[in-house]
């Protein structure tokens, strides 16, 4: 397996190497998804439109350009007038948006295409996105700006598909991209048809890394019992090709014009932890995703030193595709955006506005929370906007806090295949994108942040590299050396609960064992892929030997949080101060999809909880009154205040 490490590790280096220091949105104030239906866009509407933003508190926008409105009619007859996608007309329109922007002292930023995944009119059979065994398969973009026309969905695991397509992007976007403060460019979540996923010479490169043919598994259906070993290697290729070819250049792009990526990896077939690094601004989403995803999005800005994570907020809160449309009420939203604080988020990006004429609010959006001047949430906007900007505030704060790192099981899900059944959804049908991932409730009060093979393999590198050979003998044993740095993360413990592990980060894990590292493995693991070490075994008996199964025996240190029912929450370190932000204790239990209502409330909850840190524990008694959630303030020296958020009307 040599070769494939080899490769990893080259683009371990090529995920360092590509990125710039993270760039912050200038405002933590949220911003909105703006949809522009393909029609004539109007300077006079975009300047009317972007007044109304500010004045209601958002720090910014993000453009997507989406189909006409006579779809909705299906009507594929009357051609709605418009600019000419990427033409010089559209161009001049989209500049014009960004300079209006920058003088409000509002973020414009841009989906990188039509509607999503990307694809236009331009990609060639070739450069599409393929299937195994089916020379015909196309996947069309239907509803796009282009509608009626349809255009075919990109390739994902070919940089050259990407390049071509990002060419004609990129040079349409530069004269926005190119003005003023810096713009980021958008990816959206994974919608490309993923059963059977391939690319030209796949078999080639499978068989170069892993050393035997993919192919005769993949004609026994590659989700098929008995495969499991194939099944791994194919969706660890699939992961690396979509981070080399995809998610890396899309980055390189966004700097090449300027600017910054940001993106949402959810549903991709990717390790989700690499695939966020790639991108300057990782991003969550919610609800049709559980606000306990985004701790994957998080975790991964804390490895790769990202200090913003973002959010997709209120899509389908009640429900797919519009339920409740116009009647939300902001109690929900609250509790919704609270949880999304309490796993890392810490900039909401409202989900969100249509593209609406000078003084008017006819045109919704599907699957979303209608933000514009007609529905119940106008009134509420400007104020529960400031709530959620001092909250973003906070969170971003110094670092976010953590001193367990919690093994993400990627090798599981990606053996696993199919979820069951019962957690399906019509758009979601693998494990592999880790909706419901949750951290074990005994660690839960330590604040764990998800960790995979590749940082886990880069801090063990840096400790190893950090001292003089005497330096780090001396320190083994000692507060310093026990720690595992990455990023802006210090772990002192690992808690690893797996069936499966693979070879290389069996043998990063051992390794850390022998420099004395706390591990807690919960059960003794296989090995996961289809070709097996003969001292894989000998690895895992050796690891079993050096941990704990028993967390509580391995750990003699209290948790950040003690308590019973303990409330969602999340910490950030700045300096000698703490401010560990709690959701209300309802936000437990909001799950897609949410009831209308569901945050309503007369009676006040109480949490009495313990903080630990720096050495002291301090007894401090949570307060919850209706939809409240709470910050806290505390310093190394024990001392605590709550802060004041700005009230919601």
């Amino acid at each position: 397996m040599k070769p494939f490490k080899s490769f990893a590790i080259c683009l371990l280096f090529m995920v360092s190497c590509s990125q710039p220091k993270p760039i912050m949105y200038s405002s933590s104030k949220p911003m909105t998804r703006w949809w522009w239906f393909a029609s004539e866009i109007k300077k006079e509407d975009v300047a009317s439109q972007l007044d109304w933003v500010k004045a209601n508190g958002f720090g910014g926008v993000e453009v997507a350009w989406i189909y006409p409105l006579n779809r909705m009619k299906k009507d594929t007859v009357n051609i709605t007038p418009r600019q000419a996608w990427l033409s010089r007309e559209w161009s001049d329109v989209v500049e014009y948006t960004k300079k209006y922007g920058d003088s409000l002292g509002l973020s414009v930023d841009f989906t990188f295409g039509s509607l999503w995944p990307f694809g236009d009119l331009q990609v060639k059979p070739e450069e599409s996105t393929q299937s195994f065994g089916n020379p015909e398969f196309r996947q069309w973009i239907t509803v796009s700006w282009d509608y009626p026309k349809k255009g075919l969905v990109l390739d994902h695991l070919n940089k050259k598909a990407f390049e071509h397509y990002a060419s004609r992007m990129g040079k349409a976007l530069e004269p926005a991209m190119k003005t003023g403060k810096p713009s980021s460019i958008f990816v959206d979540s994974w919608e490309v048809d993923t059963r059977n996923l391939w690319t030209l010479g796949f078999d080639s490169i499978f068989k170069a890394q892993f050393g035997y043919d993919i192919v005769p598994s993949m004609k026994q259906d590659i989700l098929s019992a008995g495969l499991e070993g194939q099944r791994y290697d194919y969706m660890k290729l699939i992961s690396s090709l979509v981070i080399k070819n995809f998610y890396i250049p899309f980055s390189d792009e966004a700097h090449k014009l300027g600017g910054y990526s940001r993106g949402q990896c959810s549903g991709s077939p990717t390790d989700l932890i690499s695939a966020y690094a790639a991108l300057d601004i990782p991003e969550s989403e919610a609800m049709l995703y559980e606000p306990s995803y985004a701790r994957i999005a998080s975790s991964s800005a804390a490895l790769a030193s990202r200090n913003v994570v973002t959010s997709e907020t209120f899509t389908c809160l009640y429900g797919f595709p519009r339920v409740h449309m116009r009647e939300e009420k902001v109690t929900d939203l609250k509790i919704v955006a609270d949880a999304l604080f309490t796993h890392g988020v810490n900039q909401v990006i409202w989900h969100g506005t249509p593209y609406n004429t000078i003084g008017s609010d006819t045109v919704s959006f599907y699957a979303t929370a209608h933000v514009g001047r007609a529905g119940a949430l106008s009134k509420h906007l400007s104020s529960f906007n400031n709530y959620m900007a001092a909250v973003s505030g906070y969170m971003r704060k110094g670092k976010t806090y953590s001193d367990v790192a919690i093994y993400l099981p990627l090798e599981d899900a990606w053996i696993a295949g199919e979820m069951p059944k019962e957690k399906q959804l019509p758009w979601a049908w693998g494990e592999y994108e880790f909706r419901y991932q949750v951290v074990p409730e005994e660690i839960r009060g330590f604040q764990p942040l998800w960790i995979n093979g590749k940082f886990l393999d880069e801090g063990r590198r840096q400790r190893a590299e950090g001292k003089s050979e005497g330096t780090r003998h001396k320190a083994q044993g000692t507060s310093e050396g026990m720690k595992l740095k990455v990023g802006d993360c210090e772990f002192r413990s690992l808690y690893v609960d797996a069936k499966y592990l693979d070879y290389e980060v069996m043998k990063t894990m051992t390794d850390l064992a022998e420099e004395g590292f706390p591990i807690c493995l919960r059960q003794k693991p296989d090995e996961a892929g289809f070709i097996k070490h003969a001292d894989f075994d000998i690895l895992a008996e050796r690891l079993i030997e050096l941990s704990s199964k028993d967390w509580s025996a391995l750990i003699k240190t209290k948790p950040l949080i003690e308590g019973k029912d303990l409330p969602f929450f999340w910490c950030r370190k700045d300096q000698s101060n703490y401010y560990i932000f709690f959701a209300h204790p309802v936000a437990k239990e909001f799950k897609y999809p949410v009831k209308y209502g569901q945050a309503d409330t007369t009676e006040t909850l109480t949490r009495n909880i313990t903080v630990n840190l720096e050495g002291k524990s301090v007894n401090i008694n949570l307060v919850f009154k209706p939809y409240e959630s709470l910050l806290l303030e505390i310093g190394s020296d024990g001392k605590y205040k709550f802060i004041s958020l700005p009230a919601i009307n």
